[in-house]
């Protein structure tokens, strides 16, 4: 990496510019870098007073989890970068190579940071965090105890993600509130007392609160929210691009689905910790949660 001193002074021997760009929001940044990256040329972000006010400057503590991994070379880049988890995802598989994969990256990766948290999956809960049509997928066979008693034992994970009731996605029923997603809490509790280790829910969006707060209970540990937050940054920005149709100031927009989402975050977060919802906070999460 160059200084930008260094850059400067070679652009005005070569008669070129680094190009400036301001930021507020991930979609502009990932446009400038990418064509940066194209072009294999220098570029300079910027955020001036009310896009920081807007995207921070100093960010709190998260934990940073890799997804969803499908293979050992993305596993092996994100914990390189410095990600705290990896979900290594070879649940498409047959039981047996799930297994063998999971062994063989648990190995590696490990060998790269002892202190990562590898997290295994075992079972069905479909693909995508969209809006599906009504009755897209069959209900599939849930992980039973023996199966994921086995899959710790042979693997060594960290963390388990089985399938308990729980799918990824929404049917357009449930974005609407008029239908919720319905967990075994029965099994999470067999799940739990057979494997003794962290358990993740996978595909929480639209799932009745009372039976999260019982799969809490039971042995969830972690509780995936993805495309509850979708639905509520699509209707915060359409009510912040209604406001005014000729604002383009993408920091004066942006903050209206900043809102949307963080008012289901914080209804999920007051949920996952304990802590029932008022009428009046139930009714501002009304459809999208």
């Amino acid at each position: 990496m160059h200084s930008l001193t260094k850059l400067l002074e070679q652009s005005q021997v070569r008669g070129v510019a680094i190009g400036h760009f301001n930021v507020s929001d991930l979609v502009l940044l990932k446009a400038v870098v990418s064509s940066a990256l194209e072009l294999q040329v220098p570029v300079m972000v910027g955020v001036s007073e009310g896009e920081r006010q807007f995207i921070g400057t100093r960010q709190i503590p998260i934990f940073l989890n890799a997804d969803h991994t499908h293979s050992l070379e993305s596993a092996v880049e994100a914990v390189k970068c410095g990600f705290d988890a990896i979900t290594f995802d070879r649940s498409a598989l047959p039981f047996e190579q799930n297994i063998s994969e999971t062994q063989q990256a648990i190995e590696m990766l490990k060998s790269i940071n002892p202190s990562l948290l590898v997290e295994g999956e075992i079972g069905e809960i479909g693909t995508g965090s969209e809006i599906h049509e009504e009755g897209a997928s069959e209900p599939s066979p849930l992980t039973t105890p023996e199966e994921a008693k086995q899959y710790v034992t042979a693997t060594g994970v960290d963390i388990l993600a089985p399938a308990v009731g729980n799918r990824h996605g929404l049917v357009k029923s449930m974005v609407w509130g008029t239908t919720k997603k319905h967990l075994d809490v029965g099994l999470i509790a067999r799940i739990k007392s057979a494997v003794g280790i962290p358990l993740t829910l996978h595909g929480g969006s639209g799932t009745d609160d009372a039976d999260l707060q019982n799969a809490i209970t039971a042995g969830i540990n972690i509780v995936h929210i993805n495309t509850e937050l979708r639905v509520a940054w699509r209707r915060g920005l359409e009510d912040g691009l209604s406001q005014d149709i000729y604002q383009v100031v993408p920091y004066k927009i942006l903050p209206f689905a900043v809102e949307s989402v963080k008012r289901v975050v914080h209804s999920r977060l007051q949920l996952f910790n304990g802590r029932s919802l008022g009428f009046r906070e139930k009714a501002q999460v009304q459809g999208v949660a």
